[in-house]
């Protein structure tokens, strides 16, 4: 992978910030103004979505490699901020902000608790997911990473169903449990290169044998796996889906299952890729199983929103089927499942909340 173009309009920027903008925007106003809360949370979405608009208009597909990357110093022991996007990411990116106004819209007439709250917690979760997905810094991808989790936790915690607080606690535990080992892994890359940079391009070179790949792929693919979810790390799917309002269960199937997707593709295959080819069997058996299982259980469902959580596991079942396939052309159909999922099962869950 290279650096083909830097940025000279930081378009990238614009679109993970103007959300964070609108979050803390929201925070002034008070409480009181409900209907000024809506709107400006629409406003600050739609205006994201239009920066990344900016960006596929910018993007050259005739080129591989990262494109409009902005590289500035952050932390001092080698952290950059550093973003960009390619042929992956940017399809994401476009999910990602398209969704995010039509979620916010839906909340109009259901949200009445704590409505200020709610779009904030919105807006924050759209800048932690764009930060995910164009982070070419080791350590700024793990900040972005686990800052998803907050406001997807509050979105179940406090606008959810009756269960809503056991939904939320798994929903974290779960996460939460499978990044402390990436962040592991992404420590002992940073040693193992010499304690000099977290940049991604540098992990990509980093010589590791064969033993530590598979141990790194196994820390980094727990993650991955669990936020997909994988079979059989897809029991806290089911309930954050049914306990989440309407708008967080399309965010959550839209686009934070895609995380752990993009997690393989991005980090885990191409940083360890003797070691996928050692699990690509397994990780396919897996993907076979869930597709199989999810069908099935998904048919014996009368909560239509839990008939749509366990199609989501067989369909990202699909997905990784053709990512551990590891041929160019499965590869380029399971990311063009995830863009497909993203936008049918969001369609579905807006369905539901009508």
């Amino acid at each position: 992978m290279s650096v083909e173009t830097f940025a000279q309009t930081p378009f990238i920027t614009w679109s993970v910030a103007i959300p964070l903008l609108g979050a803390a925007f929201l925070a002034l106003v008070p409480r009181a103004h409900a209907s000024a809360h809506k709107g400006l949370a629409l406003v600050f979405s739609l205006l994201a979505f239009l920066v990344s608009l900016s960006i596929w208009v910018n993007f050259d597909v005739g080129r591989a490699g990262f494109q409009l990357v902005e590289d500035r110093a952050w932390l001092p022991f080698g952290a950059r901020y550093t973003v960009g996007v390619d042929g992956i990411s940017i399809l994401l990116v476009m999910l990602t902000t398209f969704l995010t106004p039509l979620t916010i819209l839906s909340a109009f007439g259901a949200i009445t608790k704590r409505p200020k709250e709610f779009y904030i917690a919105m807006l924050l979760l759209e800048t932690a997911m764009l930060g995910t997905l164009v982070a070419m810094d080791m350590v700024l991808f793990y900040v972005f990473w686990e800052l998803m989790l907050i406001p997807m936790y509050l979105l179940i915690g406090i606008w959810g169903g009756e269960r809503r607080i056991y939904a939320a606690v798994k929903f974290f535990l779960y996460t939460f449990a499978g990044s402390v080992l990436m962040l592991v892994g992404i420590l002992y890359l940073y040693v193992k290169g010499g304690s000099q940079s977290f940049a991604y391009l540098d992990f990509l070179k980093a010589g590791i044998g064969m033993r530590e790949q598979l141990w790194l792929f196994a820390a980094f693919g727990l993650a991955f796996a669990i936020k997909v979810p994988l079979f059989p790390f897809h029991t806290w799917l089911p309930d954050a889906h049914v306990e989440a309002p309407t708008a967080g269960s399309v965010i959550l199937a839209g686009v934070l299952l895609k995380m752990g997707t993009y997690g393989f593709l991005r980090f885990a295959i191409p940083f360890f890729p003797e070691a996928a080819g050692v699990f690509s069997v397994p990780i396919m058996v897996l993907a076979v199983v869930g597709i199989v299982y999810g069908s099935l259980v998904a048919f014996a469902q009368s909560d239509i929103k839990k008939l749509v959580a366990y199609s989501s596991v067989a369909h990202l079942g699909f997905v990784m089927l053709g990512m551990f396939a590891l041929t160019q052309e499965a590869v380029e159909g399971s990311i063009l499942q995830m863009v497909n999922h993203g936008i049918s099962t969001g369609a579905l869950f807006l369905l539901v909340g009508v």
